[in-house]
């Protein structure tokens, strides 16, 4: 049985919400955090607001960190258990990731689940930390989503993946339509979650999504 997708990348491409090699450049980003508080009216040299273009550089270098690695090779640590294909799933994964469009933060949890190839699996902690390198970028939920599916497929060649993210993004709950408490949800279907409606369903309920 093959898996329906493939992932076209590893997400390390510029314009795909990857690196586009240039690393963090904290100078620059203290010049220009200092030109954004003079275009906002405030005073860059005064007390409060004196160390925080560095502050905000070296946030820049946590935030943004999963532009600098390939959050699928956490993957490649894998194991084997002849004959087990049965579901495995990582749920409620914390992250806090970027939106690209106002460059505001969206904070949620990551569901995935998987279903091994006889029994190629790679360790719980790594599948969180896919996750976290991903989100760890300026991104897009929808984007995110799938990355994270696409990135199991390739490295895992597992017989299925779901991905769900639940996440609140903070562009619209403190700007536009300020709807506080909103959240969007995102999946990512691929191998026989797709094509089989009861396996589907069965991992949804796992994660707490499926229908009552």
């Amino acid at each position: 049985m093959s898996s329906e997708a493939k992932a076209t990348g590893d997400g390390a491409l510029a314009g795909d919400g990857g690196a586009p090699g240039g690393g963090i450049d904290r100078p620059r980003i203290e010049a220009a955090v200092r030109e954004l508080l003079i275009g906002i009216g405030e005073d860059p040299d005064r007390e409060g607001l004196a160390g925080t273009p560095d502050r905000v550089a070296r946030a820049c270098e946590e935030i943004f960190g999963g532009l600098a690695e390939d959050p699928a090779s956490h993957l490649r640590k894998q194991f084997h258990e002849p004959g087990n294909e049965e579901m495995v799933v990582v749920k409620d994964i914390p992250f806090a990731s970027m939106c690209e469009h106002h460059l505001l933060p969206f904070v949620g949890h990551a569901h995935v689940c998987y279903i091994p190839r006889d029994g190629r699996i790679t360790g719980l902690s790594k599948v969180a930390r896919c996750v976290s390198g991903f989100a760890r970028r300026p991104q897009l939920q929808e984007r995110l989503t799938g990355q994270v599916a696409d990135a199991l497929v390739r490295e895992l060649d597992p017989l299925g993946v779901l991905v769900v993210i639940q996440a609140e993004h903070t562009c619209m709950s403190i700007r536009g339509v300020k709807s506080a408490g909103s959240v969007t949800v995102t999946s990512a279907v691929r191998g026989i979650f797709r094509r089989n409606l009861k396996t589907r369903d069965e991992a949804l309920k796992l994660i707490g999504l499926g229908i009552r």
